[in-house]
C-alpha cells in the first residue's frame, strides 16, 4: 500500500541522450522531412488550411429555353413544351406526347389487358377498388367488337398509353439560358455567372463548350446530353433527368476575376436505365374545358420529357490567423513522431538496447539509504565497475540507490 502511494507521488522530467548512430539519425531526419513535406505540400498548399472556409453558399437560378419544334404536324414553341413555365432551377422539356382527348366523367371500359373479362363474375372481385384509370364497378362491358373489359367510373374514354409515337428531335438544337447568382454570407461576397468579359454581342452568338466558351451561360441541349455521356435519341424517347452542376470554388485571397464558375453534367437517374419496370421520365397533366351545356371535359396528356436540374455548390476561403496557428502547432507537434519512432527502434530492435534503456530511463530517490555513506549508488541490473553497481530493470528504468 505504501509503495503505491510513493509511486503515485513521483515526478518525471525529460532526459536528453545523444545517440551517434547513422541508422537512427537517417530514420529520424527522413521521418521529420516527410512530416514537414506533408504539412507544407498537402495541408497548407493544397488544402489551404491557413484559410477559414464558407460552405453555406446562397444561390438563385433563373432559366430560359428557346427553340421551335414540330410534333404531329404542329409547330411547338416554349409555351407548349416547357414546364413549369416560371424559369426555375428545375424544368422539363417535353419530347413526346400521348394525348387522350374529350374525356368526360362517366362509365367506360378499362384499357389495360389485365382487365380483359368474359363475364361479370370476373370483375365483381374488383368492385369499388381503384383500377388503372378509375374506380371499378364490377361489370364486364364490351371494349370493342371482340374484347370485353371490366367497367370503370371516371374520366372516359380511358387512356391508352401504349401508342408508339416519334419524339420531337428538334429539341436537340434548343438552347438553355442559365442566370446564376451566388453569395458567401461569411465574407458577404457576391458573384454571378455573367462575367465582366461577357457582352451583349457575345451572348447573341455564343454556345457553351468545354474548350473555347467555358463561361458562356447558353447551353445547347444536344451538347448537355453529350457531355453527360448519354444518347439523345434514347433519352428523348423514354425521358430522363440531367443534372447541370455549377461549381464555385473561390480563393478570396486572390483577385475577384479568379472566382469563376465551372460547369459539369451528369445523368441523375442513371439507375432507371437498368430498370425495365419504369425506365426514363414521364408525367401526366390535363387541360380542362367546358361545353355549352356546362359539362366539363378535358384533354389528358402523358408527356415524356428531359428534366434538367440546375445544381449549385461551392465554397470560398480566405486567410485567417486562427486556423493558421492551429495547423502550425499541429505541424510542429507532429515532427515529434520521428523521435517516438526512433525510440521504439532503439529500445526494441537495435543492438545495445539495454545500454540505451539504462541511459534513457533513470529513477532517482531523494532519500539515500545511509546518510553517512560515501555517495556510491547501486541499481537493479547493469554493469559492475569496482564497487559501483549500475543496473537497468527490464522496463527500462535506470535506478540509483545508496548503499554501504
Amino acid at each position: 500500500m505504501w509503495s503505491c502511494i510513493t509511486d503515485f507521488f513521483t515526478y518525471e522530467t525529460t532526459k536528453s541522450v545523444v545517440v551517434k548512430s547513422w541508422t537512427i539519425g537517417i530514420i529520424n531526419r527522413v521521418v521529420q522531412l516527410l512530416i514537414i513535406s506533408y504539412f507544407i505540400g498537402w495541408v497548407f498548399v493544397y488544402e489551404k488550411a491557413y484559410q477559414v472556409r464558407d460552405t453555406a453558399i446562397e444561390s438563385s437560378v433563373m432559366t430560359k429555353v428557346k427553340g421551335f419544334g414540330v410534333y404531329n404536324d404542329k409547330v411547338m414553341d416554349v409555351a407548349d413544351y416547357v414546364t413549369p413555365t416560371q424559369g426555375a432551377s428545375v424544368f422539363c422539356i417535353i419530347t413526346k406526347l400521348i394525348t387522350t382527348e374529350n374525356q368526360v366523367q362517366g362509365y367506360c371500359p378499362e384499357s389495360e389487358r389485365k382487365y380483359i373479362c368474359t363475364q361479370d363474375s370476373f370483375c365483381s372481385r374488383f368492385v369499388n377498388k381503384p383500377g388503372s384509370y378509375g374506380i371499378l364497378t364490377g361489370r364486364c362491358v364490351p371494349f370493342n367488337a371482340t374484347v370485353k373489359m371490366c367497367e370503370i367510373k371516371g374520366w372516359c374514354p380511358a387512356e391508352i398509353d401504349t401508342i408508339k409515337t416519334t419524339p420531337m428531335m428538334e429539341v436537340e438544337n434548343f438552347t438553355i439560358f442559365i442566370k446564376n447568382s451566388i453569395r458567401f454570407p461569411t465574407f458577404n461576397y457576391t458573384k454571378g455567372n455573367f462575367l465582366p468579359t461577357i457582352t451583349n454581342d457575345y451572348i447573341k452568338t455564343c454556345n457553351f463548350d468545354m474548350v473555347n466558351n467555358t463561361y458562356c451561360p447558353i447551353f445547347r441541349v444536344g451538347d448537355v446530353v453529350r457531355y453527360a455521356q448519354q444518347n439523345f435519341t434514347k433519352l428523348a424517347d423514354k425521358g430522363g433527368v440531367i443534372g447541370i452542376k455549377i461549381g464555385w470554388m473561390c480563393d478570396l485571397d486572390k483577385s475577384d476575376d479568379q472566382c469563376n464558375p465551372s460547369y459539369s453534367f451528369t445523368r441523375l437517374d442513371a439507375m432507371s436505365q437498368k430498370n425495365a419496370v419504369s425506365p426514363g421520365y414521364n408525367f401526366r397533366f390535363a387541360k380542362y374545358y367546358k361545353m355549352d351545356n356546362g359539362t366539363d371535359y378535358r384533354t389528358l396528356v402523358k408527356a415524356y420529357a428531359i428534366r434538367f436540374d440546375v445544381l449549385v455548390n461551392g465554397n470560398a476561403g480566405k486567410f485567417n490567423m486562427i486556423p493558421t496557428l492551429i495547423n502550425m502547432v499541429a505541424a510542429f507537434t507532429s515532427v515529434g513522431v520521428g523521435t517516438v519512432l526512433c525510440d521504439i527502434i532503439l529500445l526494441n530492435f537495435l543492438k545495445g538496447a539495454e545500454q540505451y534503456k539504462a541511459k534513457k530511463f533513470e529513477e532517482v530517490s531523494d532519500t539515500p539509504l545511509d546518510s553517512q555513506g560515501n555517495g556510491l549508488y547501486r541499481s537493479q541490473l547493469s554493469l559492475r565497475y569496482n564497487e559501483t553497481i549500475m543496473r537497468s530493470s527490464d522496463s527500462g528504468a535506470f535506478s540509483i540507490e545508496h548503499y554501504n
